[in-house]
C-alpha cells in the first residue's frame, strides 16, 4: 500500500485520540491516518501535487489537472460523459432493482443526445473508423490527432459530399503520416481501409489542394528503420543503409524512383555488406514492391556508387 510521510499537514499535524504526530497520508484511499492507533483522520483528501508555473489565465486553465485530456480523435473531443453499463453506484455498490429500468432509461437517452446532428454523426462514424484503421496499422497517437485534425477541417470545408466517409478518412491518415514523419505506402492504407488504392490516391490529391496542406515528398531514409525492424537487422546494416542513401541522394539516383523500392534495394546491399544476407524475395515483401524493382535499383546503386558486393 503506498503511502506518504505527512511532516507538515495544513489542518492536522497531531493525531487528537493519542496525540501521536506519526501521520501518513494513502494514495489509494485518499486518508489520512495516525500509524500509531490506526485512527482515519480524513477519508476524502485530494493531493493538490506541486503547483505548476502559469503565466495567464489562459495557461493555468491548459495545465488543470481534471478529467481527462481533450482529443480531437472523438466526435465531442472527449467532453461528454457517458453513463457506464454496470448498475453500480460511485461507492460502488449495486443499484437497487427498482431504479434500474430508470438507470436503462437515462443511458438509452444519453447515448441518443451524444449525437445531435447530421456533422456530428458523420465525425462519430468516421473517427471510429480512423481509429480502427490506425490501431490496425500501429501508428502513434499524434498521427492520429493529425489525421483527425485534417478530417475535420475537410468537413468544415463540405469537402465529403459526394465521397465515400472511408475514402476521406483514409486519405486524411495518409496525410498524417507524411505530416509527421511515419510514411505509410497507399497500399499499406488500402491493405487497412474498405477502399482501394487508387480512390485514396485521388481523394488525398484532391484535399491537399482544397486544404493547402503543404506536403514534401517522402525520402527513402524514411522508410529504412521500419524495414529494417521487420526484417530483424541489427543497427549496423540500418545505418549502412542510411550511408548509402545519403550517397545516392548526393548523387541524384533517388529522384524519379519510388522512395520504397530505393529503400529496398540499399537494404538489400548494406545486408550483404555487413554479412546479415536476406533474399530479395523477403526484402520486396517487407517493402511491398516487386523483386524486379529491387534488382533494377540494386544494379543503378552498385553501378554509380562504385560498391562492389560479393553474391
Amino acid at each position: 500500500m503506498p503511502t506518504k510521510k505527512i511532516e507538515e499537514a495544513e489542518e492536522v499535524t497531531r493525531c487528537p485520540e493519542c496525540n501521536s504526530g506519526h501521520l501518513s497520508f494513502d494514495y489509494e484511499r485518499g486518508e489520512l491516518i495516525c500509524e500509531e492507533c490506526g485512527l482515519v483522520l480524513t477519508d476524502q483528501m485530494i493531493d493538490q501535487g506541486p503547483e505548476w508555473r502559469a503565466f495567464d489565465v489562459e495557461q493555468g486553465e491548459k495545465r488543470a489537472r481534471t478529467g481527462a485530456p481533450m482529443t480531437y480523435t472523438i466526435h465531442d473531443k472527449g467532453l461528454s460523459t457517458t453513463i457506464g453499463w454496470k448498475n453500480k453506484d460511485s461507492y460502488g455498490k449495486s443499484i437497487p432493482t427498482r431504479n434500474r429500468a430508470q438507470l436503462y432509461r437515462l443511458r438509452k437517452w444519453q447515448r441518443r443526445i451524444r449525437v445531435s446532428n447530421a456533422t456530428e454523426r458523420n465525425l462519430a462514424f468516421a473517427l471510429s473508423e480512423l481509429d480502427r484503421m490506425a490501431s490496425g496499422m500501429g501508428l502513434p497517437r499524434n498521427v492520429r490527432e493529425t489525421a483527425a485534425m485534417v478530417y475535420r477541417k475537410a468537413v468544415n470545408k463540405n469537402l465529403i459530399r459526394g465521397r465515400s466517409i472511408e475514402g476521406v478518412v483514409a486519405a486524411s491518415l495518409y496525410a498524417a503520416c507524411r505530416q509527421c514523419n511515419v510514411p505509410r505506402t497507399l497500399d499499406e492504407i488500402a491493405n487497412s481501409s474498405r477502399v482501394g488504392r487508387k480512390e485514396i490516391g485521388r481523394t488525398y490529391r484532391f484535399m491537399t489542394r482544397e486544404l493547402k496542406l503543404k506536403l514534401m515528398p517522402t525520402k527513402p531514409q524514411d522508410y529504412v528503420s521500419r524495414f529494417c525492424s521487420e526484417l530483424k537487422l541489427s543497427g549496423e546494416v540500418q545505418s549502412r543503409a542510411v550511408e548509402i542513401l545519403k550517397d545516392a541522394q548526393d548523387k541524384e539516383l533517388t529522384s524519379g524512383r519510388g522512395p520504397t523500392g530505393v529503400a529496398a534495394a540499399a537494404i538489400y546491399i548494406a545486408s550483404i555488406l555487413c554479412n546479415e544476407r536476406r533474399t530479395q524475395r523477403e526484402v520486396a515483401d517487407v517493402a511491398g514492391v516487386t523483386e524486379v524493382t529491387i534488382r533494377n535499383r540494386y544494379k543503378e546503386l552498385t553501378e554509380k556508387l562504385g560498391i562492389k558486393v560479393e553474391l
